[in-house]
């Protein structure tokens, strides 16, 4: 299960392959106080189906007109849209920003095998960068932007292209399938997370406590090993026992997760260096580990300390450890 706006390229691809006209629009600038980010998407179809967003307003209907238009001309058209902070509200951005859309009919701008290697990347969760623009020539990326990979962020380059990022959806891996998952699993998700609980102890991760979502009764150094530790994935231990805690904490030292935290005491913690140094870890490495977990908000409840931990997550996502 993922976020409904980080599926867009393969909602696209289905409508396509449904014989539908398609088209993306992409948010490509903004300025004031736009509501969606740059590479924001809504795709359209023929049919005037919608999935997505590009400025969580009236924006939307403005657009869709003019994607029916592209659609059927075969050509992409750049809008803008800008208001005055009277009208802003009206229109859904925010205190008179302004956006500058994007649209591309599929097949005739954007070839169907750059969808079909977008969605095919996304699958494998590989990054991949989708240049364009509207006399660009189109075409995917994996490698040369590490930065904006890194800071999920789209945007112009210098020659003019827009550079629309299309990270792996973002993961969450919990070992321990404790009270504050019980907060954190629903919470993650809302964010954009798609979430992974691993226990072996299955009175505790049980359907009854986890409805609906992926628990894995591994032993968490194998639940981990195979579901894989990339660049968007976050890791969050909560057993409190080393046995279970440990193995997985070791794995994710030697991956390119963004984002490690483990709970526990200052003491706790000073105890798990002493145990990580032993098996050879380096300063560098532990330093990657956030422990005590979570930003200090004086977080006493098991949801309490969940809105700590994802704000931390999300703090080291988008500004760096």
């Amino acid at each position: 299960m993922t976020n409904r706006f980080d599926n867009i390229a393969e909602i696209a691809l289905d409508w396509h392959r449904a014989g539908k006209g398609v088209a993306l629009a992409t948010v490509v600038e903004t300025w004031g106080s736009a509501p969606r980010r740059v590479g924001s998407q809504l795709v359209i179809s023929s049919e005037a189906e919608i999935e997505g967003s590009v400025s969580g307003g009236c924006v939307e209907g403005a657009v869709v007109a003019e994607a029916l238009d592209a659609i059927e001309d075969g050509k992409p058209v750049m809008l803008e849209y800008g208001v005055s902070d009277g009208d802003a509200f009206a229109v859904g951005l925010a205190c008179g920003g302004t956006i500058r859309v994007l649209v591309e009919p599929i097949g005739t701008v954007m070839p169907v095998a750059l969808l079909e290697g977008l969605v095919e990347a996304r699958a494998a969760r590989r990054p991949v960068a989708y240049v364009t623009g509207m006399n660009a020539e189109r075409r995917l990326v994996h490698d040369g932007f590490e930065e904006r990979f890194r800071m999920d962020r789209s945007g112009f380059e210098e020659d003019g292209t827009f550079v629309a990022i299309h990270n792996p959806p973002l993961r969450l891996i919990i070992v321990g399938a404790v009270h504050i998952a019980q907060a954190l699993v629903p919470m993650a998700r809302i964010a954009g997370f798609d979430p992974l609980l691993i226990d072996p102890r299955e009175s505790f991760g049980s359907e009854a406590r986890f409805p609906g979502e992926t628990i894995l009764h591994d032993w968490p150094d194998e639940g981990v090993a195979a579901y894989g530790l990339d660049t968007r994935t976050a890791l969050v231990l909560l057993t409190h026992d080393p046995k279970l805690d440990d193995p997985a904490l070791e794995a994710a030292l030697r991956s390119d997760v963004f984002y490690i935290g483990a709970l526990g005491s200052t003491r706790t913690h000073a105890k798990r260096i002493a145990r990580l140094e032993e098996k050879g870890f380096s300063q560098a490495e532990i330093a990657r580990i956030h422990g005590p977990i979570g930003l200090d908000i004086g977080a006493a409840s098991p949801a309490e300390i969940a809105v700590a931990i994802l704000s931390q997550m999300i703090g080291v996502l988008r500004r760096g450890a």
